[in-house]
Formats: C-alpha cells, structure tokens, sequence
C-alpha cells in the first residue's frame, strides 16, 4: 500500500489543519467544552464532573494543589479516558496500516507538529507553570505533582493535535475505518478544550493562550514581550525557542546587559544573552583583557566566569573602514597570530597574499 501523488499532496494540508487547532489562540466555548467532557466521563461509566474552568496552567495548579493535599482528587482518570478514545481510535487505524506506510504518514505529519506543538508551546508553557508556583507551594506540591507526572494524569490539546492530523488523514483521505462516533469526541475534546486535568469527580479545563509568537525559525521567539501569554497574563518569555526568566524577557535584546553574564548559573542562558549581545559589547562592558596583538588584530580575553571555559576573543579592525570585528578563539590560544591562523583554517597569517 503506498500513497498516491493527490494523496501526498494532501498531506501539508492536514499538517496545517491541525497545526491551527493547536495553536489557536481563541477563547474555548465552554459549554461545548463542558459537553465534550460530560460524554468522555459517560463513556468511562463515571457520573458528570464539576468543571472548573482555568484562565490558565498556572491557574489550574494553584486550584488543583489545595484539593491534593486534602485527599480530594485521584490519579487514573486521564489515563481512562485516553484508553477508551485516543488510543483505541488510533490502534483501530494502525492495524489497517502497514508498518512501513504508518511510519512514512506519523514522519509527515505527526512529528512537524510535534516538533512545534509539544516541544516547543506544551512544555514550556508546562515548566514555566510549574517554576511560577512559590517556593513553599512547590515544596508541598511536589510529591503530588511526581504522581502526576508519573502517571501522566493529564490531556495535552497539544499533543492531541498532533494526533489529530495523523487521524484524520487516516480517516478522510485514506478512507481507513474506525468508530466515528470516538472520533467526533476525540475531535471534540481537541478542538474545545486547552490543557484538561480530569479527576474522579472535578475537571479541571484550561483556556488557550491568547497570544503565541514563533520566529521565522518555528521556534517561540518574541523580543522585549511574552512569546506566549494567558487571559490571567500568565506569560513564557522566550528567545529563539530557549525560555527565558522575566527579568530578561521583558526586557529587549540590544538593552541586554553583558554583567548578567556574571551571575547567571544555566549555561543555556548564558549561551543566548552572548549570541544576543555579541561579543564586541561584552569586551566593552567587561573590560576585556589584551592578551597579544600583531597589526590590525587584538588577542582578548574575558577574565570573569561568564561561561564554561574561559572567553578568548579576535578582535580585527579593518584597515580601511575602520569597522570592528569580534571572533571567539578557543582557550588554548596564546598570541593573536596564532588566533588568526585557527580562524583561516590554520594558514600562517604571514602567507597571506592578501590581508582582509
């Protein structure tokens, strides 16, 4: 069995499809959310919940926490509910498949949308929820939230559209068979509901982003503003898909500061404020160290512990405009010719014909 050129064709259009359900940033329905939740319990023969709506994740934590700690909540619904919807409506479309063919669809369409949907939105968005919680709540929370965790007692919309696109696929294009009457749950659940916490007798549904910026990339990316941001301003804060803490996310990247560099302790963090601030503000502001020189090129060195190995740096003036410029050198770089024979791939600088 193998795709037809109309089919592969219709392969970005489902991509897209489902790429915008799971980043729309449209205020859920509730009362079709409250329907969609109200027939998954039905289905796992458990009376209707309360749902409680969350402006946000972080919501949904501060309310979720206080019922954990009092007993009030358990731990297997989730699982129940994906048992009995997702996953018997996709085991019912892989049986169908060949393994060769199954895999070729999941690689077109699942995991593009992975990549961003999940990656990239549900777990940052997820940690920064979880890094928000104040110390002492965290603390008190942390053991129901391994349990969580571990038993994975949640429904990513996310991570449900990306299965989505793969199902419906599957279904419209390939004309596979199943039970329409779970897909149209499970399509409804996914279209109506961002992050669900569902337990035995509450529900906890969150609303959707109302704002989500990706760079050109495909990477969370916004500059001086929250990448992601929630009704309750509930924000991720990201540079180039790397999540940032507030304290520098709201603040733009030309006014970054090269002495955050001295206390910053993750090296990813480290990473993106130097590529963001470049390495000829940070001679300036930390008082870069002269090595060597030989002509127009300058040896440097950062004596602060700014990364995880020492910062040698070439700095070459161009004779004729007069336009700095500024490489990073390994450690082991003692003078500036030898700097400039590492960055021309090992050529003595005294062979050159010609000086750039």
């Amino acid at each position: 069995m193998f795709l037809t050129p109309e089919q592969t064709a219709l392969i970005p259009i489902y991509r897209e499809k489902w790429q915008q359900i799971g980043l729309s940033v449209k205020p859920i329905d509730r009362q079709q959310a409250a329907a969609a939740i109200n027939t998954a319990y039905n289905l796992i023969d458990l009376p209707e919940p309360e749902i409680i709506f969350c402006d946000s994740p972080l919501d949904a934590l501060l309310k979720i926490q206080p019922l954990s700690s009092q007993g009030q909540l358990w731990l297997e619904d989730a699982s129940a509910i994906r048992d009995k919807i997702h996953n018997e409506v996709y085991n019912s479309l892989r049986k169908q498949l060949p393994r060769e063919l199954e895999n070729h669809i999941y690689s077109q369409l699942y995991n593009p949308l992975h990549d961003r949907l999940v990656n990239q939105l549900h777990h940052h968005v997820r940690d920064e929820a979880y890094d928000r919680l104040e110390h002492k709540l965290r603390e008190r929370f942390m053991i129901f939230f391994l349990k969580m965790t571990s038993n994975n007692n949640f429904i990513v919309s996310e991570l449900s559209a990306c299965h989505g696109s793969w199902v419906d696929f599957c279904i419209s294009v390939l004309n596979l068979k199943c039970d329409r009457s779970l897909y149209t749950l499970f399509e409804s659940l996914t279209k109506n509901c961002g992050l669900i916490y569902p337990y035995a007798k509450k529900c906890f549904v969150c609303d959707r982003p109302q704002k989500i910026d990706f760079g050109s990339t495909g990477l969370l990316h916004a500059e001086g503003k929250p990448a992601v941001e929630f009704v309750d301003k509930f924000s991720v804060y990201c540079y180039r898909g790397v999540r940032l803490p507030e304290t520098y996310g709201r603040v733009a990247p030309e006014s970054w500061q090269a002495q955050w560099l001295l206390t910053e302790k993750n090296a990813e963090l480290r990473r993106v404020l130097i590529q963001a601030i470049g390495y000829e503000r940070i001679c300036q502001e930390l008082q870069a160290l002269e090595l060597d020189s030989w002509q127009e090129y300058t040896l440097l060195k950062i004596d602060s512990d700014v990364d995880i190995e020492p910062i040698h740096l070439l700095k070459m003036t161009c004779p004729s405009t007069g336009k700095i410029h500024v490489l990073r050198v390994p450690p082991g770089v003692r003078s500036a010719k030898e700097a400039i024979s590492w960055v021309n791939w090992e050529i003595d600088p005294e062979e050159f014909q010609v000086q750039t």
